[in-house]
């Protein structure tokens, strides 16, 4: 059996698929710097699966100890999560998104030639659509509308794989652009547990509903939108994390790009996740305008027929069961990790 490495494997997204990686009898590294992740996490996957995981902290961008990795593992295949990705501090700070995204993707692409791993899975998102006025987004858009450097970030890293491939048609790369994750493992025993403040709505409204934030700020009214607040696609962390299996299935089966987006098809408001929230909890969220944060977009929401049609893939998850299944792990582990 071959290994799969995962980098940002002890992150919100990377953690829900390790989990599903092993659970269909995968052997997993995961490559993970716990700057925005919780060492906690790995013995919790390990928990939920009752298999062992291989764990290395450190960053991806650190050729020499990713060279170690690579000699000392039989890696076949690479899934590519590591990176920060705030839309809103991308504004504040945007050197250091394009040094954690895109230069880390270059050192990681670099060991992976020296290697000749050339089988990858990379977590790109919806950001690189941008303020895009054509919806649902779908995948051949042309890109120039991105509004912050986090998005333009994923998507000079998309491009630079297109060129990598260019350069040597044996690589295999699938591309995902996630829309809005959202929700937990069922268990209970694995979620979003952002450090500091979330940048999220799901982890904001948490912390509110567990007494660690006084009220949630909703970040503009003004939205061309039915309720002014700004329509997000939502898609369940684990409808997400099977179809990152189902994409790195395909990797290890072809060669060339595809790309897909990983959305429900479906916009929901803030003030609709507000509701469900309130519905199943029985609490009402404390909330305040605050004005709209820079590089956020009115409504974003997925063509979801490319990866149906050639993935197999589609969520089955509702809005409500990404809400009961985040305020479960809310409940289980009130100061999260």
């Amino acid at each position: 059996m071959f290994d799969v490495l995962v980098t940002g494997g002890a992150g919100y997204v990377g953690s829900h698929t390790c989990v599903t990686l092993l659970n269909a009898g995968y052997s997993v590294i995961i490559v993970d710097d716990l700057s925005n992740s919780r060492f906690e996490v790995i013995s919790r996957i390990r928990e939920i699966t009752g298999k062992k995981s291989c764990f290395y902290p450190y960053d991806v961008s650190d050729e020499i100890e990713m060279e170690k990795i690579f000699s000392r593992h039989n890696i076949h295949c690479v899934l590519h999560f590591a990176g920060k990705k705030a839309v809103s501090e991308s504004v504040q700070i945007p050197l250091d998104y394009y040094k954690s995204n895109f230069m880390s993707t270059i050192s990681l692409l670099r060991v992976m030639q020296r290697h000749n791993v050339k089988k990858l899975v990379f977590s790109s998102s919806a950001a690189v659509y941008g303020d895009n006025e054509f919806l649902p987004f779908s995948e051949d858009a042309v890109l120039a509308h991105c509004t912050s450097p986090y998005g333009w970030s994923k998507w000079m890293i998309e491009q630079m794989m297109r060129d990598v491939y260019r350069s040597d048609p044996d690589w295999s790369i699938v591309i995902l652009r996630y829309f809005n994750p959202a929700g937990a493992h069922p268990s209970g025993r694995m979620g979003e547990d952002p450090q500091g403040l979330p940048n999220n709505l799901f982890p904001y409204i948490l912390r509110v509903l567990a007494g660690r934030l006084d009220y949630l700020p909703i970040y503009g009214a003004e939205y061309e939108t039915s309720d002014g607040t700004g329509e997000r696609d939502y898609v369940h962390v684990m409808d997400l994390a099977r179809g990152q299996v189902l994409a790195f299935e395909k990797a290890i089966q072809n060669t060339g790009v595809s790309l897909y987006n990983m959305g429900t098809g479906c916009a929901h408001s803030v003030m609709d996740v507000i509701r469900v929230f309130e519905e199943i909890t029985g609490k009402k969220i404390a909330c305040r305008l605050a004005p709209r944060r820079e590089g956020d977009v009115s409504v974003s929401v997925a063509s979801t027929t490319k990866a149906e049609n050639e993935l197999g893939w589609k969520a089955t998850l509702s809005l409500r069961e990404m809400c009961e299944d985040a305020w479960r792990w809310q409940k289980m582990n009130s100061t999260g990790y």
